[in-house]
């Protein structure tokens, strides 16, 4: 009997095998066979390679113990490879555990994972009751439902609620989260909730529970998992429900190895499986706005903060009325403000979302600005470190240099990170207790853990953080925050700079006042006419979106049209250039589809690679992908060469 075997290597088809095993072999059964001078696993796949080709077939070695890949699964491999222009081995590859399956059985292991059949009961407001109403009314099959509602209106109860329904029926459930490092607080309420510890999936957990929540996934004992997007791509057999927390949050977009949007995905995914998919958020995506005024997903909002907590209040500090001392970032009116708030034992966040000391820093005298040597952008000056450091490749140098006169540089700082703003804070507040929050400070678990129960114990002041701090928190005292920098000037290379700094700041905004205290949050700028800052100001998000969603229509941009970006990077900018408008000489000619560029990328050269872009521009109704795919397999690539696809792109660096 021939069957044909998908590999998780980069190949885009099965091979095919003769099956001499006794048992019988279906689609989604895990097998082992040898391939090359190895022995690989692969699964049994319902499409056989065909091919005119004579060739031996080698033979089945064995079928392993392990729970087959469902129909919608495989489906699911299938669809993705072929919508993000992937090599379906690829695609298989991202739904296993190091290229392999889990064949070790556990028992012990799962019993931290169970759900308690008495899950507590908890109290709902009318707003949220009526929510939840409203997604149980939508059934068990698959539909996109929106659930939107302010920072802090309790919108994790109703879908814990809603998950409960689905898990007291022995099906599994999903939920998606963008930061899943810094969600100790989740965890935690996680477990108050269902009386259990959430199996928890992204890149820091341990091989070791990788393993375990892998095949208590696939044999069904682990019923609710909390992931990052990868977590998307579990086998899951008797999944009920997937959730997408702040599914708006561009996290969820992959960039660098496969690309994919996971929240894309999960709509996929659910829609494959026919089960509910929840859409969390306080400001929807535009992409998701569009597809609710086109009546494509339901919406639930919640308008109340729960208990009635109040939004703060928000106001404008214009620099340019304001006397600031060199090297100083903060106006005397903004530390009167807040020194209202400590005084009363509240907490204050300043917000900077910039890492480092300062973002670069030049010479006075010879004009040299410090750039990184592997990427063309500039170097940020990192105190702690007394380094300069990359953001883009992880260079790191000294700060020292001899300038024209034979003698030291005269350097400058330009601008402020979040280290100068902690610095200058020590000097205005001694005596108080101030942390730093940011991807630098946070790199270890037990530290972010630290530093948050700190927070929620009152052990801290003030705090200075970049956008980290902008989602999922609670941390009742916080009833201050400034943001330091609120100037969206430069709005550079993102179509969705707009859409993303007024979802950011609403976020913000809503960490403050959580507990019902009177709260407020201040915007340092020079630019107090600016139309993002009045928009997030006048907490309309609506009017702001229906704007951008007029302005996108006329420019032909997402969710009007589809975008695929082609990466081609190598040594030579030359090369690459002139190998670019070879690809696009290939690419297929079809009505209404716009083929731009190539043109240099906006950041030129990122570790040591030079890097330029074609941009393919298509109106949805056209699955562009079948036609992409021919082109591309059809161009032989140049050694030094490497070309990148990005279906559905958000970052244009």
């Amino acid at each position: 009997m021939k069957v044909a075997v998908l590999f998780p290597k980069i190949f885009d088809f099965p091979f095919t095998y003769e099956s001499t095993i006794e048992e019988k072999l279906n689609p989604g059964d895990f097998v082992q066979a040898p391939f090359g001078s190895v022995e690989l696993t692969g699964v049994i796949w319902p499409d056989q390679q065909k091919t005119e080709k004579k060739f031996k077939i080698k033979k089945i070695s064995k079928k392993l113990n392990v729970k087959s890949l469902n129909k919608s699964m495989i489906n699911f491999i299938s669809w993705f490879s072929r919508y993000n222009l992937v090599p379906l081995g690829m695609a298989l590859k991202m739904s296993l555990l190091n290229k392999t399956v889990v064949t070790k059985s556990f028992s012990k292991e799962f019993d931290k994972f169970e759900i308690k059949k008495n899950i507590k009961e908890l109290s709902l407001n009318e707003e949220q009751k009526k929510s939840l109403s409203f997604i149980r009314n939508l059934g068990e099959n698959y539909k996109v439902n929106v659930l939107e509602g302010v920072t802090g209106s309790g919108k994790t109860l109703v879908y814990f609620e809603r998950i409960k329904d689905i898990v007291k029926k022995n099906k599994q459930a999903l939920i998606l989260l963008p930061e899943i490092a810094l969600t100790n607080q989740f965890k935690t309420r996680f477990e108050d909730f269902f009386g259990a510890e959430p199996a928890i999936w992204h890149s820091a957990t341990s091989k070791k529970n990788k393993s375990i929540i892998w095949k208590g996934i696939s044999e069904s004992k682990i019923k609710i998992v909390i992931g990052a997007r990868s977590s998307l791509f579990l086998p899951f057999n008797d999944l009920g429900i997937i959730v997408v927390d702040e599914e708006h949050d561009v996290s969820y977009k992959q960039d660098e190895g496969v690309s994919y949007n996971a929240r894309d995905m999960a709509i996929t995914r659910a829609s494959l499986e026919n089960i509910p998919i929840n859409l969390v958020t306080s400001i929807p995506s535009i992409e998701t706005y569009n597809n609710i005024i086109n009546k494509k997903y339901s919406i639930t909002k919640l308008t109340k903060r729960y208990k009635s907590a109040a939004l703060p209040k928000v106001e404008i500090i214009n620099l340019h009325n304001e006397n600031l001392e060199k090297g100083f970032w903060i106006a005397k009116k903004t530390i009167t403000a807040v020194n209202k708030y400590l005084d009363k034992g509240d907490q204050v966040l300043f917000f900077l979302n910039r890492r480092g000391y300062s973002p670069f820093v030049i010479c006075k005298k010879c004009g040299i600005k410090f750039e990184c040597p592997n990427c063309s952008i500039n170097l940020n000056f990192h105190k702690k470190l007394n380094k300069l450091l990359c953001h883009h490749c992880g260079h790191k140098s000294i700060l020292d240099r001899t300038c024209k006169d034979k003698k030291k540089c005269d350097l400058v700082f330009c601008g402020p990170g979040i280290e100068r703003i902690f610095l200058e804070l020590k000097k205005i507040y001694p005596n108080k207790i101030i942390e730093m929050f940011s991807s630098d400070t946070l790199k270890k678990s037990k530290i972010t853990n630290l530093l948050i129960k700190k927070v929620e114990k009152q052990e801290i002041d003030i705090l200075v953080g970049t956008q980290l701090l902008s989602k999922g928190f609670h941390f009742p005292k916080l009833n201050c925050i400034v943001v330091v920098d609120s100037d969206f000037s430069a709005h550079g290379y993102d179509l969705r700079s707009a859409e993303k700094n007024v979802q950011l700041y609403h976020q913000l905004s809503g960490r403050a006042g959580r507990a019902g205290s009177e709260s407020a949050i201040y915007f340092q700028t020079y630019t107090p006419e600016d139309e993002i800052l009045l928009n997030i100001i006048k907490n309309n998000p609506e009017a702001f979106l229906q704007k951008e969603l007029l302005l996108r229509k006329e420019k032909k941009l997402p969710p009007f049209y589809r975008l695929i970006s082609l990466i081609i990077s190598g040594d030579s900018e030359i090369l690459i250039m002139k190998f670019a408008v070879t690809i696009k000489l290939k690419l297929p000619k079809i009505n209404n589809i716009n083929i731009l560029g190539p043109v240099v990328a906006p950041i030129n050269k990122i570790k040591k690679k030079y890097r330029c872009r074609i941009l393919i521009r298509y109106p949805k109704n056209i699955f562009i992908q079948k036609y992409l795919a021919q082109s591309l397999n059809k161009i032989k690539m140049q050694a030094g060469i490497k070309l990148e696809v990005d279906v559905d792109p958000v970052n244009f660096s």
